[in-house]
């Protein structure tokens, strides 16, 4: 679906901010500078920070998972902590669309529309930026669908990216999809009858409600490590031998086949880590990124 583009004055307001909302980053930020004790003691496994360009110039693509929260928050986390950038995340309608101090918020934390005009001004300005190219429908897992990229054939990014010679930097978390459990299959009974309803709760055309369970029958979340790892950067830059359109497929499935060799290797560490499940018994214990280096 077509993006109707932004006024100049909200793309403006996206890179010359008001002072509340320049208040706002502030406080959050620092904030968010002295919660590195407590961050540490949580033994969240990460690695691959070194892989990042210095220069924070850069488009981080990544996986969502049906928490939905541990992407969102972690990745521009250690990326600020690493580089000291603002990581500015393309977000849905539904959460940039807000008014007041809801809008205020989420500028202050860097979320901007999810539209190419306000990606292609944010890579003008060499600012670092995250995209999920799933979007919402990459958070709606069904069984048996963990950690698997519902992208359908998005390349928008790619496209982006090629346009402003902006490398890729692939960023994946595993983790998120073992919070929750669904219990029904995408195509089964309860998903074809409750696509009607999904559509009006998560706005999803053809998408049903995903059963879930957290710990044990309830919806309280199961307590799990997150794992999150940053790629190697993948180079945009076209050769003139290559034909722009078959350059565009080219990074779009180089980024998608090494983001999921990032998930599938962030699974395999996990089953052999004794904290995978947040046992304090077993916090001494956890897998570190140094004990895997070999």
């Amino acid at each position: 679906m077509a993006h109707t583009p932004l006024p100049a004055e909200d793309i403006d307001r996206l890179t010359n901010q008001p002072p509340r909302v320049e208040a706002l980053r502030k406080a959050i930020f620092t904030i968010a500078d002295g919660l590195s004790t407590a961050v540490d003691l949580s033994r969240i496994y990460v690695d691959g920070l070194e892989n990042l360009p210095a220069d924070g110039r850069f488009l981080l693509v990544g996986n969502h998972t049906s928490a939905g929260w541990p992407e969102i928050v972690l990745t521009p986390y250690f990326v600020h902590r690493h580089l000291g950038v603002r990581v500015r995340g393309l977000a849905d309608q539904r959460a940039t669309g807000v008014k007041g101090l809801q809008r205020d918020l989420m500028e202050a934390v860097g979320a901007v529309p999810g539209q190419p005009d306000v990606g292609a001004e944010l890579m003008r300005r060499n600012e670092t930026i995250l995209v999920f190219p799933g979007g919402g429908r990459d958070m709606l897992k069904f069984k048996g669908e963990e950690y698997q990229l519902n992208w359908q054939g998005r390349s928008g990014f790619a496209r982006l990216a090629i346009a402003h010679d902006y490398p890729i930097v692939p960023v994946g978390l595993v983790g998120g999809d073992d919070v929750f459990h669904s219990l029904v299959e995408r195509g089964g009974t309860w998903e074809r009858m409750t696509r009607t309803f999904g559509e009006r709760m998560h706005g999803m055309s053809g998408v049903g409600v995903p059963l879930m369970r957290g710990l044990g029958p309830t919806l309280v979340p199961r307590p799990q490590r997150m794992y999150l790892r940053f790629g190697q950067p993948i180079s945009t830059t076209r050769s003139a031998r290559v034909k722009a359109e078959k350059w565009e497929v080219t990074v779009k499935q180089r980024t998608q086949t090494e983001l999921e060799t990032i998930l599938a290797d962030l699974q395999e560490l996990r089953r052999s880590d004794p904290f995978r499940n947040l046992n304090p018994l077993r916090w001494g214990a956890a897998l570190r990124p140094a004990d895997v280096s070999g």
